[in-house]
C-alpha cells in the first residue's frame, strides 16, 4: 500500500485554529444518524479467560473479500464516541470496509465483562481480537485504527507482533500517547487543568461502579483526596495491571519502545499543537528511519480535532477523510 500518495493539506477552520478550541469543539458538534442504515452485529471477544471486549461489527456482504478495520477509542471514550462513529460510517460506506468498533475493557458500559481495569499497556487485547478475526472468520486484511490511548495500543501491538500476524495489514494512530509519562506531565500543566479534571472525574466514577460490581477488589476511600491522574494511576491502574508504580506503568506501556520493530504499513497522524500529546515524542529516530512508518504532522489540529476549513464535496473532519482514503487505497488487490 502506498502511504506516500498526495493528500490535501490540513487547513484549520479559521474560527478553530487555537488548539484548545480545536480539541474541545468537536466533542459538542452535533453528528446525528452517522450509522443509520448500516447493519450492526454486537460481538464479544474473549481476550483472556476472565475478560471479554464488546465490539460493534459492521460487515460487508461477503465479508472475507473486504478489508476489515478495527477502531479503538481513547481514554474514557467508547465505541459510541463521535470519531468512532464518523470513521466507521466513512470506512463502511466510502471505502467498502468491514468495521469493528471495539470497546476497551470496561468501556461502553462493559464493566461487568472483566474484573480488571483498562490501561495503555493492554496491547495483547488487540492482538487477541486480530487473531480471532483471522482464524475464526478467515479475514485476510485487518487494519487497526486507534485514537489517542487507542493509538498507543495499536502501535505497541504492531511492534510486539512484528510479522507474526499475517492478517494484520497495517496501523493508523491518531494523536497516540506513545510516551504516557510525558502526556501525564503535560496534563499536569495549569493550561491543561480542564482535561485532567475531565479524565479524572470519569475515571473515579468508573472505579466506583467497578467496586460495586466486584466487592472487596477496590478500595474507593482514597478517591475523594485525589486531584491528579498520576495519583489515580499510582493507586489503582498500576497495581491492578501488575506494575510497581505509576512511573513503571508509564514506561512499560509506552509504544515508543517498539516503534522500530513495526513491520506493517503504519501512519502516525499528530498535530504539532496538541495540548497534551507533546510533539517532541515523535522526533524519534524510529519515526525517521523505520521505512514502514509515515508521520503526518500538521502544525495545527489540537488533540484529535482536525476540523478543516470548508471544502467542496467533503465534510469538516479532515483526519477521518484522510484515514478512509488511506484504507481505500489498493482495496481491489485484496
Amino acid at each position: 500500500m502506498n502511504l506516500c500518495a498526495a493528500r490535501p493539506a490540513f487547513e484549520p477552520h479559521p474560527l478553530l485554529r487555537p488548539p484548545h478550541l480545536m480539541t474541545l469543539v468537536p466533542r459538542f458538534w452535533p453528528r446525528r444518524s452517522l450509522l443509520k442504515g448500516i447493519p450492526t452485529d454486537p460481538r464479544l471477544f474473549t481476550v483472556v479467560p476472565d475478560t471479554q471486549l464488546l465490539g460493534h461489527c459492521h460487515w460487508q456482504p461477503d465479508c472475507q473479500s473486504h478489508r476489515t478495520v478495527i477502531l479503538i477509542h481513547g481514554l474514557e471514550g467508547s465505541s459510541e464516541s463521535h470519531y468512532m462513529q464518523g470513521t466507521a460510517s466513512k470506512a463502511w460506506r466510502g471505502a467498502g470496509c468491514n468495521v469493528v468498533r471495539l470497546n476497551q475493557r470496561n468501556c461502553g458500559g462493559t464493566e461487568p465483562l472483566t474484573p480488571t481495569l483498562y490501561h495503555s499497556g493492554l496491547s495483547g487485547d488487540l492482538a487477541a481480537v486480530v487473531t480471532e478475526l483471522q482464524t475464526k472468520d478467515g479475514l485476510r486484511s485487518i487494519w487497526v485504527v486507534g485514537y489517542s490511548m487507542g493509538g498507543n495500543l495499536a502501535l505497541k501491538m504492531a511492534g510486539e507482533v512484528r510479522a507474526s500476524l499475517p492478517a494484520l495489514g497495517g496501523v493508523i494512530a491518531v494523536c497516540p500517547n506513545i510516551d504516557p509519562g510525558a502526556c501525564v506531565a503535560a496534563l499536569e500543566q495549569p493550561s491543561n487543568w480542564l482535561y485532567q479534571r475531565h479524565f479524572l472525574k470519569k475515571l473515579k466514577a468508573r472505579l466506583r461502579r467497578k467496586a460495586q460490581l466486584f466487592p472487596g477488589r477496590f478500595d474507593v476511600s482514597p478517591l475523594s483526596r485525589m486531584s491528579t491522574l498520576r495519583e489515580f494511576d499510582n493507586t489503582y491502574t498500576a497495581p491492578d495491571g501488575g506494575y510497581a508504580s505509576a512511573e513503571d506503568y508509564y514506561d512499560r506501556s509506552a509504544a515508543r519502545h517498539v516503534l522500530a520493530d513495526i513491520r506493517v504499513p503504519t501512519i502516525i497522524l499528530v498535530a504539532q499543537d496538541d495540548p497534551f500529546i507533546p510533539y517532541r515524542m515523535f522526533e524519534d529516530e524510529a519515526t525517521k528511519t523505520n521505512r514502514w512508518i509515515r508521520l503526518w504532522a500538521p502544525k495545527h489540529g489540537g488533540h484529535c480535532g482536525f476540523i478543516q476549513r470548508p471544502r467542496q464535496n467533503e465534510d469538516c473532519y479532515w483526519a477521518e477523510n484522510r484515514l478512509v482514503e488511506a484504507l481505500a487505497v489498493g482495496k481491489e488487490t485484496l
